[in-house]
Parts: C-alpha cells; structure tokens; sequence
C-alpha cells in the first residue's frame, strides 16, 4: 500500500503497511476499499510491518480523499482461448501487459471492459449483486452453447443466459457484444443470438456486433475469413431489420452495428440519436457519428482563423474518407486552415487492420519521414495512446516526438477544439 503526500495519513502510513479492514470488516481489493469508504463515518484498521494495529477515524465528505493505493490487486484471468483472441495475434518481444488475458469483473464494471462470465465462483456473483457492480460489459458471442465453447475454446464454458438471468434477478444490468465471424456465428446464429438476449430487455441494455479483428501473426490459429463489402452490406441490412422489430415492441434499437461495419459497406453512419445512449461508444459503435456531429456543432468557430501553421492529420485507413470529405474539405474550403489528412497503412499488424487505435508509433512515424518537411505540426489520433502514454509497439509519445522531427500533438475526438487549440 502507497500513500500520497497529500493524504491525511501520510506520514502515518508507508509503504509495506496494510489495510486490515474498514469498520470491522475486510478489504479485499481497491474496488471493495470504494464501496466500503461510502459511509458516513469509516474506520480504518492499519497493520503496519511489524504486525501493529492502529484505527484512523474519518467522517463522511465528498472531497475526502485518502490517497491510499493497493499494489496487490491481481487481475482475473482469462480461461478462454477464444479463435480471435487479439492476445494470440501479436508478435514476440512486446511489453507484458499486452500478453495478459483479463477476464475480472471488476475492470468490466470501473473500465467497460468485455468479459466472458466464465471463470466466476459463487462469492464473486454474490458480490457483483451485493455490491450493485452495474453496468458489466459482457461478450457473448453466441448463445447456442455448443458453437459458443467452440468459439471460446473452452468445454468447461458455463452457460451464459442462466447466468445472465440470475444477475438480473438482483438488479445487475448488462451491455453485451458479438464479435462475428463469417460463416461462424452470424446469419441463423446471430438471429437466435440477438432473440435470446433480447428477451432479456432491460437487463440487457444493447448489444454491439463488431467484425472480427484478424492480424498477419496468426501462424497456427484456426483459419478464418475477415468481412468484405459485400458482406457488410449483408449484415447491416440484417441488423437494420433487426433494429426495427426491436423498436416497434420495447422502444429501442437494442442492437448496434459496429462503425466499421458501415465502412467497409460503404454506407452513411446513423444519425446520432440513432445511437440511443451511446453506451458502446469505447467499442468503436458510434464514435466517428460522434465526432463529425461535434465537428459541425463548433466549426463556425474556425472561420477567420489564420493559417498560421501547416497541419498534418494522421488517422488509420478506414477513416480516413469519411474524414476527409466532413473535415478537413470543410477546413479547406471554408476557412483559411490549411490541413492535409493521411491514411496510415498498418504495417505493424497487417493491412486488414484499419482503425487508428491500433496504430503503432513506428507506422505513424514511417508516413512522416518523408513529408515532415512540408509540415509544421501534426496531429496524432487520441486512441492509439494507453493512459501511460505508449503506442503498442512500446514506443513513448516522448520518443515519438524526438523522433518526428517537429511538434506532435495528440488529437481528441473533439476535432474543431484540437485545430483551433494549435492555432491559437
């Protein structure tokens, strides 16, 4: 346990000391430690290294903040060997955190983060209920349990709508996705799979459908096709009719296509409103409506800027178009900001990967050897980054910049505020 110096207990407690309990009753982890301190006195019990026991006491306020971090937390494991599993589709020699297969309950209720159910023990389901840990992002797959352990690999696999039932039952809601492989788990199997969790709304809020993922580092994992237009367009006027029968009996779309999915097909994204609650916005279903509407929502503030910077936008190759033509044509003929927009080639994971969140520095930086020249500053995307500020491939935004040979700023999905921001 660390203490942050502007805690009140820092100089009382060091590292090395423990947190025995919190009104008499035990910790178990940073999220338990959150549920416990929302009370309107908490006690806590500190042991320190020589097994002494002190009590801090605290009355309930909004600001109060301990400043206290576990450092033996352990993330739940995946069981599962899932056949599109990202973890499998990397190559060596990457940082550790990029090989491990969470599966914890916990991320999925504080970060979003899809889990599959499958590795729960009874006190963790008591828990999840006892606690009101709800929302939780689960991935389903199928619901046919048969094609679903062949998909997670896994015999032992659990069935899911019981388990699902039963959360419900105490008041734990869920968003759900499927990440579809052709001939594998859409037509018939994505009908029955989208009947089943339906018949489970509310508790079910939505479920994404998103194309499976495939990197050129799959040697020895089973053999599976990726979607093409045509496919896509299949699936979207499924999923659109899907959409409407969902609509007319409870209200909501329920169902979300994936924003690659639109694409790949070619077709207009949904208006925003059609996404409802935005709920799987962080699962790529969404976001670029999002972006270009609040692109056009603060644009006119753009007009009259002067171009007093030459600007370079990178973005991976399946935004790129759509990009382009609501964007940076606007900027072009509208105001005097002079941008220029690249599609980058991941060359890094394969070429059927096109979204910028797994661009990787060394890419990013390839498309700027030999044009950094013509360019004053240029504008990376916002989710190619984790929170310590690393690409994938291991690469620092610090080195990143050294490297580029000119200011690199990092964007965010608020495009109008980043662009008048380097022009300020």
């Amino acid at each position: 346990m660390k203490v942050n110096p502007n805690s009140p207990l820092y100089g009382h407690v060091r590292r090395g000391h423990r947190l025995v309990g919190i009104n008499g009753e035990p910790v178990a982890d940073s999220l338990d430690y959150q549920f416990k301190m929302a009370e309107d006195v908490v006690r806590l019990e500190i042991e320190d290294s020589a097994g002494a026991s002190r009590i801090f006491r605290f009355r309930a306020d909004p600001l109060l903040d301990l400043g206290l971090t576990f450092e033996d937390d352990r993330v739940f494991r995946c069981d599962n060997n899932c056949l599109f599993c990202f973890v499998h589709q990397q190559p060596k020699g990457m940082r550790r955190s990029l090989y491990i297969k969470d599966d914890d309950y916990r991320l999925s209720f504080t970060h979003g983060n899809f889990i599959s159910l499958s590795n729960l023990a009874e006190r963790d389901l008591a828990r999840i209920i006892h606690q009101r840990l709800s929302p939780l992002y689960v991935s389903i797959h199928a619901t046919d349990e048969t094609l679903r352990r062949c998909i997670f690999q896994n015999e032992k696999l659990p069935p899911v709508l019981p388990l699902l039932e039963r959360l419900i039952a105490g008041g734990i809601a869920f968003h759900t996705q499927v990440v579809v492989c052709p001939g594998v788990n859409d037509g018939e199997q994505l009908d029955r799979t989208i009947n089943d969790l339906f018949a489970l709304y509310p508790g079910v809020r939505t479920l994404g459908v998103v194309p499976v993922g495939l990197t050129r580092y799959r040697r020895r994992l089973p053999e599976i096709a990726s979607y093409d237009p045509a496919a896509s367009r299949r699936i979207l006027s499924f999923l659109h009719g899907k959409q409407k029968k969902c609509r007319e009996s409870h209200g909501t779309r329920f169902v979300f296509a994936s924003d690659e999915f639109y694409l790949m097909a070619g077709r207009n994204l949904p208006k925003l409103h059609e996404y409802e609650d935005m709920a799987q916005f962080e699962n790529g279903i969404g976001m670029l409506r999002w972006t270009i509407t609040q692109f056009n929502r603060r644009r006119r503030y753009l007009k009259g800027l002067a171009a007093k910077r030459r600007i370079i936008m990178l973005t991976g190759k399946a935004a790129y178009n759509i990009l382009n033509t609501h964007v940076v044509e606007y900027l072009r003929e509208e105001t005097n900001v002079a941008v220029h927009l690249v599609g980058i080639e991941n060359s890094f994971w394969g070429s059927t990967v096109t979204v910028s969140g797994l661009l990787t520095g060394q890419d990013l930086l390839k498309a700027l050897r030999n044009i950094y020249k013509e360019f004053d500053l240029a504008i990376i995307p916002p989710n190619c980054l984790n929170n310590d500020r690393l690409f994938l491939d291991d690469m620092s935004l610090q080195q990143f910049r050294r490297l580029a040979r000119m200011d690199v700023r990092v964007g965010s999905y608020q495009i109008a505020d980043t662009v008048r921001e380097v022009l300020s």
